[in-house]
């Protein structure tokens, strides 16, 4: 019976011993599994993925400021260039730029009279004169190396003013003239055609309309 006992009490003992050592480790899976958590946690942090610091430093499209766009304006190039007519060029554009836009210089063009560097304005007129056309305006007193004031504003004054040669001018050169619509234009283009030019400044009023009157205003702006 002794020995019973002391079997029961050592079999009580080792089965107290067990159940203690399976409690501990079921206790310590969960430990485990917080840490794990933790440490996924911090990598993701690191790493730049959703809720770490690194995915914060995207820049929004709305902080990057546009480029501005530069005015633009509308200038009439005619005269000894290849291809008159109105070009839109940038606000901060100069006469060469223009003369550029219209084709370029044609070969009898009087490169040293303009003014190349000097800027344009809105709505301006630049014109190229002949050789020809600048020999005679120096003829007249008239100073080279700078535009005319009407060819920037437009303005019909007469000091200082270029002429039209009405053996080369256009259309659109004649109508600058005071007096001188399109029909009367046409009239010139169409005279000159048939009698092969105008031989002097007082041939204009062979054209019918004008006449005396009309010739006072514009022989001082005329060649042939």
């Amino acid at each position: 019976m002794r020995w019973k006992k002391i079997v029961i009490v050592v079999q009580l003992f080792l089965l107290m011993f067990f159940q203690s050592g399976m409690l501990g480790g079921c206790s310590s899976g969960p430990r485990l599994d917080a840490i794990g958590l933790e440490t996924l946690e911090t990598q993701e942090s690191e790493s730049g993925m959703p809720g770490g610091e690194a995915g914060g430093n995207e820049v929004s499209a709305s902080e990057t400021a546009a480029p501005e766009t530069e005015a633009r304006i509308a200038v009439y190039v005619c005269g000894a260039v290849n291809s008159p007519g109105v070009y839109e060029l940038e606000a901060s554009a100069r006469v060469f730029q223009a003369v550029e836009a219209a084709g370029g210089f044609r070969e009898d063009a009087d490169q040293e009279w303009v003014n190349q560097a000097q800027f344009l304005q809105d709505g301006g007129k630049i014109r190229i004169y002949t050789r020809q056309e600048t020999e005679q305006m120096r003829q007249a007193g008239m100073e080279e190396g700078s535009l005319l004031a009407e060819d920037q504003t437009g303005e019909a004054g007469t000091e200082g003013q270029g002429l039209v040669n009405l053996n080369t001018a256009t259309k659109e050169e004649l109508m600058t003239l005071p007096g001188i619509g399109e029909a009367k234009a046409e009239a010139v283009i169409a005279y000159r055609q048939e009698q092969g030019g105008f031989s002097a400044i007082e041939d204009i009023m062979n054209i019918s309309g004008i006449k005396e009157a009309v010739f006072s205003k514009i022989k001082d702006r005329i060649t042939v």
